[in-house]
């Protein structure tokens, strides 16, 4: 295997520097230690300004091409705002393109369509509950200086998906390192829309060919190589009124749908979001699904094949979910599971003595926030996660940012790469200390209505070395660091450099 080049991005402080590693796989092991409590704090008054909004799906990518990612929020009925770290602050960069203030918009993803380094970002918008709305979607693209809608080319305006949607994610079905996005619609059938082979700009319709398109009460969406060999995307989908779907890629960029047969169908839940995290430590990755106003999942896969439902009492308690996310805030070495709800207070789930046990949350709390999208990044570049939450639909509401308590705990980021440059969303990243394993998908959308930022953050509690970091790409690609050093950012080309 040839040397990979490495560009790390050590912590605030710290100047950029140059590495070249390479090592053998390591196996599996795994600890189980007791959590510590860590909460929130609220930092909301790093949003500069704060208005309130019906804010909804939220998203993590690079808005204003200077190599940094920002908070993208979708506006219903208000301007989409872009949010950027200054130094001091979260301020609104928003190019005037992407505000579409007139539009009710609600599910964002981003992702390198058309291969040429740079993410497109799909902006659902839905003025009606469910069938034929009012509003098109938009799918903006950088051309010619500027963001443009490519739905408003001549060629492309037939296409534009024009039923009521919910969430919007990125697959690469092919692994070619070109994305398309899949649309959960409600009342209609499943979207994929992908770049043709005639034109940078032009658009396909592929969901029929991909085999999914399906009609249901469609509203969540992940993709990543879920049950499938690595560099495979598969995708699932959390319905309402309507069983959820489990496609598998088949490895020749179509799907098969066996959700009854692995176990995760739950014909008689709504679902809204979903998580995706290996939450038994066996080297696959698991689900966490929150139902609307239902029992809550965990649905863990086994080595043997398929999926059980082990969500404690505690985490399936019914509530009025709707985004769930899994991310390490604390650095500890362990993903918590945050529970999104709009007119409730908010839960937290850590690991803990071979059990997820509910934590104290702090001032996320917020029992009277009516919650809509979240997503998580560390846009200050300080190693902890951010965590921003949105909120909107009975009333409008400020946006909340929060962060835990600094620590001693050190961490480790990877960003992979496609062959064109873009954020390689799909990829697996493994990371391996002597004391365990852990994994990580660079997220293509998560769960309702949001997409988080398109690196692997571990924590690492006090560990101090790291063994390696192994990255595999859609498509099988994969690439080694050797005992990185913690409490650095690494930026890993794709193996081999740019392909055709």
């Amino acid at each position: 295997m040839a040397p990979v080049q490495v560009v790390v991005k050590p912590a605030i402080g710290v100047q950029w520097g140059v590495i070249v590693r390479g090592a053998a796989r390591l196996p599996w092991t795994s600890l189980t230690v007791r959590r510590q409590v860590r909460v929130f704090l609220d930092r909301s008054d790093l949003i500069q300004p704060n208005p309130p909004l019906l804010g909804y799906g939220v998203c993590v990518f690079e808005v204003n091409g200077d190599g940094s990612d920002a908070f993208f929020v979708a506006g219903f009925g208000f301007p989409n705002r872009a949010l950027a770290w200054d130094g001091a602050r979260l301020t609104d960069k928003t190019p005037g393109a992407l505000a579409i203030g007139e539009r009710q918009s609600i599910g964002v993803a981003a992702a390198d369509l058309n291969g040429d380094g740079r993410e497109e970002l799909y902006v659902l918008n839905t003025d009606t509950f469910a069938g034929t709305k009012r509003w098109g979607d938009s799918l903006f693209a950088w051309r010619n200086g500027a963001w443009a809608d490519l739905f408003l080319d001549e060629e492309n305006a037939p296409l534009v998906n024009r039923v009521a949607g919910r969430s919007v994610c990125a697959v690469d079905r092919f692994g070619q390192g070109r994305y398309g996005f899949v649309v959960a619609n409600y009342g209609g059938p499943m979207r994929l829309y992908e770049r043709t082979a005639e034109g940078k700009d032009q658009l396909a319709e592929q969901a029929e060919q991909a085999g999914i398109n399906r009609t249901t009460g469609g509203r969540s969406l992940v993709s990543l190589p879920l049950i499938s060999l690595p560099g495979r995307m598969d995708l699932f989908a959390a319905n309402e009124n309507s069983p959820n779907f489990l496609f598998r890629n088949r490895g020749n960029g179509t799907f098969e749908e066996i959700a009854e047969a692995m176990g995760v169908a739950d014909p008689y839940e709504n679902g809204r979001g979903i998580a995706v995290l290996d939450a038994d430590q066996n080297g696959r990755f698991d689900l966490a699904v929150g139902n609307w106003e239902g029992e809550n999942r965990l649905f863990l896969q086994s080595p043997m094949g398929g999926f059980m439902d082990a969500a404690t009492p505690e985490m399936a308690d019914p509530s009025r979910v709707r985004t769930v996310l899994a991310a390490d805030f604390d650095n500890d070495g362990y993903e918590e599971i945050f529970f999104h709800n709009i007119g409730q207070p908010n839960r937290l789930f850590g690991w803990g003595e071979r059990s997820w046990v509910m934590l104290p949350i702090g001032e996320a709390l917020e029992p009277f926030g009516l919650g809509t999208g979240a997503a998580v990044a560390d846009l200050d570049g300080d190693g902890r996660l951010e965590l921003l939450l949105s909120h909107g639909e009975s009333d409008a509401q400020p946006l909340s940012l929060y962060q835990t308590a600094p620590n001693q705990h050190h961490w480790l980021r990877v960003r992979p790469l496609t062959a064109s440059g873009a954020p390689a969303r799909g990829a697996v990243v493994t990371l391996t200390t002597a004391q365990r394993i852990q994994r990580r998908a660079i997220d293509a959308g998560s769960g309702y209505l949001c997409q988080m930022e398109p690196v692997a953050h571990f924590g690492l509690g006090l560990v101090d070395q790291v063994e390696q970091v192994e990255i595999i790409w859609p498509g099988g690609a994969r690439a080694v660091l050797d005992r990185p050093t913690v409490r650095q950012s690494y930026t890993v080309p794709f193996p081999g450099g740019a392909s055709s």
